[in-house]
């Protein structure tokens, strides 16, 4: 039996389809998952399984999120991280992150995914990397299929511990041919290669100061030869530029050219400390990069080139990162920060700033002018997403693509007096719940609630097992 669904009465529906239409008084109609109609409510069925009266609403693509930790959110605000950069951050983490257990695991994945959900997130990517205390990816991805959130999970890995140079400690790393091992096991068991896809598993070692040169080349090997993509942390601090370099006399994108982690089913974390020839091969060969502005602020990394990578035509998505090195997980306010850090970015490299701004040594100087605009910065949280990912379809809403989206109440305090334009409302005000989202045709948040599983029990769960995790019980 076919599933429909009919959404109606919209007061705008923003499509990123080819033409950019946004459009009034419309809605959508799918079936089993997949749009197959949008338009004016006058123009779709009247009738369907599900109706939704998105009245006095806003419309848009369902937001994806190409760069996350989920346990993370286990150990969000942690005294002995509030302050610091991300080698000392990272070392006040590693030893309790790698305590995860089944149970923690799961609750910390259903916690964040939800949080998502609430901020009109539909397909989550999230790189693990820790897998001691008996934690597996199979329990975040048994968490997503009950939530009914869109999953790409990772088989992170970390190889490399302090004896052999790297930052992680040696009770925290795995060995290799146990990560190659059950990266062959996730993929075959898990990954979904289909249109419409709820699950697909991509390699992911963590990062250059954490795994070998052999991990790497053997990991884009094994990726290549499953057909699934590759993702790792990369330039993301001044601090791993020093270590490449002092290590392997070579910059991280060179360095990681070498290792062959170059090409359309690659992309990187954060790609902040890059020159423009590094761009320019990044949009060469088809390298995609995961923006995540709240987390570089919080650990204080820097301001990726944005703008520029977009100039050039490098695939851009935006991630919400660690929820310990975020402490939310909020994709809107991600969209909004986006833009605003790419404006910080404009006015600290004008030449015309004033004062002691005009002296700072910038590296990515941009053109006066050259703003982010909001519906820029939407963009690259849906469609830049899905190029991101490798998904064409998912990103916009058109026929043939997942019913994949989410809704906005227009009449809130937060949109007050910003409806001059309804759309750039969505970013420039603050940030608001989502009233609907649904994923793949599936409601899975409605009245501004989660409806496809009672949180209050996980939440507790999660708060028991956050504190037991950073008190060493």
């Amino acid at each position: 039996m076919v599933r429909t669904l009919l959404l109606k009465n919209a007061d705008m529906l923003v499509t990123m389809d080819g033409q950019r239409r946004e459009i009034q008084g419309s809605g959508l109609y799918a079936e089993d998952g997949l749009i197959k109609q949008v338009g004016h409510t006058s123009e779709l069925p009247e009738t369907a399984d599900r109706v939704i009266d998105a009245s006095g609403q806003i419309v848009l693509p369902g937001f994806v999120n190409t760069h996350h930790h989920l346990n993370q959110t286990l150990t969000r605000n942690l005294p002995a991280a509030q302050n610091n950069n991300l080698f000392p951050w990272l070392q006040a983490h590693y030893r309790i992150w790698a305590k995860t257990c089944p149970e923690a695991s799961r609750a910390s994945t259903l916690v964040g995914l939800a949080e998502l959900a609430l901020s009109g997130c539909t397909t989550v990517f999230d790189h693990t990397y820790l897998f001691q205390s008996g934690n597996k990816v199979d329990y975040q991805i048994e968490a997503a299929r009950d939530l009914g959130v869109r999953f790409h999970a990772s088989r992170g890995s970390m190889s490399l511990g302090e004896s052999k140079g790297g930052l992680p400690p040696d009770d925290c790393v795995e060995n290799e041919e146990d990560i190659l091992k059950d990266t062959v096991r996730v993929i075959d068991e898990f990954h979904d290669a289909s249109l419409g896809a709820m699950t697909r598993v991509v390699v992911a070692p963590c990062s250059p100061f954490s795994v070998s040169e052999n991990l790497l080349r053997e990991s884009a090997r094994l990726a290549r030869d499953k057909g699934v993509m590759l993702h790792t942390h990369l330039c993301e601090t001044l601090d791993e530029e020093r270590y490449t370099l002092e290590r392997f006399g070579k910059r991280p994108v060179e360095w990681m050219e070498g290792l062959d982690w170059v090409g359309p089913d690659v992309w990187y974390a954060h790609a902040i400390h890059v020159d423009d020839n590094e761009i320019q091969l990044f949009a060469n060969s088809g390298c995609g990069a995961a923006h995540c502005p709240c987390s570089n602020m919080r650990l204080a990394s820097g301001i990726a080139p944005v703008k520029k990578y977009m100039a050039a035509g490098v695939k851009v998505g935006l991630g919400v990162d660690g929820s310990a090195s975020n402490d939310g997980s909020n994709m809107l306010m991600e969209v909004r920060q986006a833009m605003l850090l790419a404006r910080l970015e404009l006015g600290l490299q004008s030449p015309d700033a004033p004062g002691k701004h005009a002296a700072l040594p910038l590296a990515h100087p941009l053109r006066a002018g050259e703003w982010m605009t909001a519906r820029e910065a939407l963009e690259l949280a849906t469609l830049g997403g899905a190029s991101v990912l490798g998904r064409d379809d998912i990103g916009s809403l058109e026929a043939e693509k997942c019913a994949d989206f989410f809704t906005l109440d227009l009449n809130t305090l937060q949109f007050a007096g910003g409806l001059h334009d309804p759309v750039a409302a969505v970013v420039f005000c603050a940030p608001q719940s989502a009233e609907t989202t649904v994923i793949h045709g599936k409601v899975v948040v409605e009245n501004g609630q989660i409806v496809t599983m009672d949180m209050g029990p996980v939440i507790e769960t999660h708060n028991r097992l956050s504190l037991e995790l950073a008190s060493g019980n």
